[in-house]
């Protein structure tokens, strides 16, 4: 088993060595390549008067210079490759130390009516979603917050079998974040996708095997016209009918080849990062599944948009304004690229968006899998179907520190409620988000931090946080309400794992104390599971008329004037509350 740290600082040490020999080349070829071309016109200065010397020498020097030029850009490419491999290593050895708070925070995807990420610290500054986010495209980002946020307990165990395999393969990871790191990208894919299934086709059939005779019929003229057979005359004309025929459908090829040029760079770095996984061996099943995707066509999709790309950088051509009236006089240039363009859209606009999917796909699971591979002593919950929800040992909070993080047991059965009291800053929210955790990222398929962890797949569903909306114009108690009764009907069709931080907190301690044991009392009449963290002891009564109710709490002592907590999760009720000694040791009484 590699040691995530030692492997980082070995691959930083092996890149940075790849980057400064790559410099040096860089050096070597520029100076080489200036003293062809200067070797070269001296060459053919003093041997201009034989004409045919001079040419000779151009034409070597010229191969010579092309063949450097090509060089250089190929060792460029690798020198740019490992400076994106130093970045990613230099990023994780920061991380590990628990500097990750410059990584996108995905705050775009916090939404207060979902099932649980405003509450659980999913998203925003020193979320989980910042801690393991690893994404380099817009479209991977919004996928691996998809996967968060899927609260989806179907192929728990296919998907823990793809993220061990992806931590397996942390050179491959590295050298696909790197690639994607490289991409620069001016259309997002979802608006290429809707515009190739929007686009319409504008040209007539005929153009496919049109501009091959009129371009056999053009050499015919030019051939004839420069062996003095015709005049000119002919070839003019023949000029003109192939620059109106072009002509027709001008606006339209000026607007395919506007829209395609924003596209083109988008499917040749894209094409990079699909040769990537159509050349890697995958054995877990998802993983293979998304690699046939991209190769169900008989052809690589790889090499798909490598040709389209290639097309489109042909339309191009056509700005050459030399070029744009004898390529479209003799050859008619532009109808034969629009027409090749328009029949790779007719051919595969529907297969883009799965190709597409599988690079965000990738994208997002090299994360899941780097939070693998950072994780070594985490534990993949066993995936059972008992009445025991959660069953883990030494569970703790995987965005704590070692050091300073208190681990705690927790069994839990399905149709179960845990109502947990404590003093303040005793841990109770730490805890209620921790177990929330649990249950997220065991049904993505992650790790759990927890010496042990036997787990019955289960949707969750929080009221920890809510806020009052002037937009609204709703109170924080109606809000409150709202939330509540979304739980109701969201329990009404299926079994969730409900988790709710002190409910009822916009109204009067009296009245708070009846609706809040009503409200427990519809929950556990519903069979639902869960825990409810309070500071109403009155609620702790429950447990004695109900037998699916269970009471823990969190403890505070006062030793020697000085609060001490130790964030042990305990049965029974809370009995020390400490909102009267902080006061006072504030001095605010």
């Amino acid at each position: 088993m590699k040691i995530p740290i030692t492997f980082y600082k070995e691959q930083l040490k092996k890149h940075q060595l790849g980057s400064k020999t790559s410099k040096k080349k860089l050096i070597q070829l520029s100076i080489i390549r200036f003293l062809v071309f200067v070797v070269t016109v001296f060459s053919v200065y003093f041997a201009f008067q034989q004409i045919q010397i001079a040419s000779i020498i151009g034409i070597i020097g010229l191969a010579i210079f092309l063949f450097l030029l090509k060089k250089y850009s190929k060792i460029k490419s690798a020198k740019k490759l490992s400076d994106a491999l130093i970045v990613i290593n230099e990023d994780e050895i920061k991380i590990a130390s628990g500097e990750y708070f410059d990584n996108q925070q995905g705050l775009e995807f916090q939404d207060p009516k979902h099932y649980y990420s405003l509450d659980i610290d999913l998203f925003g500054r020193g979320s989980f979603y910042q801690f393991i986010n690893r994404t380099s495209i817009k479209e991977g980002s919004k996928k691996l917050a998809d996967e968060l946020t899927a609260n989806s307990i179907e192929n728990i165990v296919l998907r823990q079998e793809a993220l061990k395999e992806l931590a397996s393969i942390p050179e491959w990871r590295q050298n696909f974040s790197a690639n994607a790191n490289l991409v620069n990208i001016e259309t997002p894919a979802n608006k290429i996708i809707d515009w190739l299934k929007r686009y319409n086709v504008f040209l007539p059939k005929i153009m496919k095997w049109l501009p091959i005779g009129f371009a056999i019929v053009s050499t015919i003229l030019l051939g004839l016209t420069f062996a003095s057979i015709l005049s000119p005359f002919p070839a003019i004309i023949w000029l003109f009918i192939g620059l109106s025929i072009t002509g027709k459908y001008l606006k339209k090829i000026s607007d395919l080849s506007s829209n395609s040029d924003k596209i083109k760079s988008t499917f040749r770095q894209y094409s990079v990062l699909l040769e990537k996984i159509e050349n890697n061996v995958f054995n877990s099943e998802i993983l293979k599944e998304k690699q046939q995707k991209i190769t169900s066509e008989g052809k690589k999709a790889s090499q798909i948009f490598n040709e389209f790309s290639k097309l489109l950088d042909a339309l191009d051509s056509r700005n050459n304004i030399f070029f744009a009236i004898v390529g479209n006089g003799f050859l008619l240039w532009d109808c034969k690229q629009s027409s090749k363009i328009e029949q790779w859209i007719q051919d595969y606009n529907h297969k883009v968006e799965d190709w597409f999917e599988v690079i965000s796909f990738f994208d997002a699971y090299n994360s899941l899998g780097n939070f693998v591979f950072n994780h070594p002593n985490y534990i993949f919950s066993e995936i059972t179907k008992n009445k025991t929800a959660i069953n883990t040992k030494g569970l703790g909070h995987p965005l704590l520190k070692v050091e300073k993080r208190v681990d705690n047991d927790i069994t839990i059965n399905h149709e179960q409620f845990f109502i947990v009291t404590g003093a303040n800053m005793a841990g109770k929210s730490t805890f209620l988000r921790t177990v929330s955790l649990h249950i997220v990222m065991a049904n993505v398929g992650l790790p759990i931090c927890a010496k042990e962890s036997i787990y019955s797949p289960v949707k969750l569903i929080t009221s920890m946080r809510t806020s009052d909306s002037l937009t609204d114009d709703s109170s924080f108690f109606f809000s409150e309400l709202t939330r509540l009764k979304f739980i109701v009907d969201a329990i009404q069709k299926e079994p969730y794992f409900i988790i709710l931080d002190e409910i009822l907190k916009g109204t009067n301690s009296t009245d708070k104390a009846i609706g809040s044991r009503k409200f427990v009392e519809k929950l556990v009449a519903s069979n639902a599971t869960g825990i409810i963290a309070t500071h109403d002891l009155s609620l702790c009564e429950i447990e004695k008329e109900l037998e699916e109710v269970k009471n823990y709490y969190f403890d505070a002592e006062i030793l020697n004037d000085e609060l001490h907590f130790d964030y042990t999760f305990k049965k029974g009720i809370c009995k020390n509350m400490n909102a009267s000694f902080l006061l006072r040791k504030m001095d605010i009484i």
